[in-house]
């Protein structure tokens, strides 16, 4: 058994929490229903929580910016929140709601996640914070943080007397 997932690799920039006893009866990320926790002094998260609470997000960076994609199939752009916190963290967040159950409805299965998810992201020194773009289209976030240029020091030749 290991206790660390595939998405939680290291990742210096990131701000998300590792939570070592996610998975466990007993862990503060348990999906189980019900009493008889082991802990229960534990802080506990719902199971619609923790299910969308993962939100896939790539980052990439190009020669003139760093994009960040985010899969939020479902989502409208309304939903979602792009921000940028204490002038170099990228936050992104948003909720899916669940969906009205009607009483006369039968649920044979329900496998859809529904909760709220956010993300930060410590930007590096190069990121243009104050022009930082995003759109969404078929359900992909797109955020597109500009990059300082660097300036590249200038040579000179310099003559050779003699």
């Amino acid at each position: 058994m290991s206790l660390i997932r595939r998405s939680n690799v290291f990742d210096p920039f990131s701000l998300d929490l590792f939570d070592p006893f996610d998975g466990f009866p007993f862990g503060s990320g348990s999906t189980s229903s019900g009493g008889g926790s082991l802990f229960p002094s534990f802080p506990r998260t719902s199971s619609e929580t923790a299910a969308f609470a993962g939100a896939r997000i790539d980052w990439k960076e190009t020669p003139e910016a760093h994009v960040f994609k985010a899969d939020v199939p479902g989502l409208k752009k309304e939903e979602v929140k792009v921000e940028v916190e204490d002038g170099n963290v990228l936050q992104i967040s948003g909720e899916r709601n669940k969906e009205q159950e009607e009483k006369t409805d039968t649920w044979h299965r329900v496998e859809r996640s529904s909760g709220k998810f956010l993300r930060r992201f410590r930007l590096p020194e190069n990121a243009k914070v104050e022009q930082v773009k995003a759109s969404m289209e078929n359900g992909v976030l797109t955020v597109t943080v500009p990059k300082e240029e660097v300036n590249k020091p200038e040579v000179k030749s310099i003559q050779i007397s003699g």
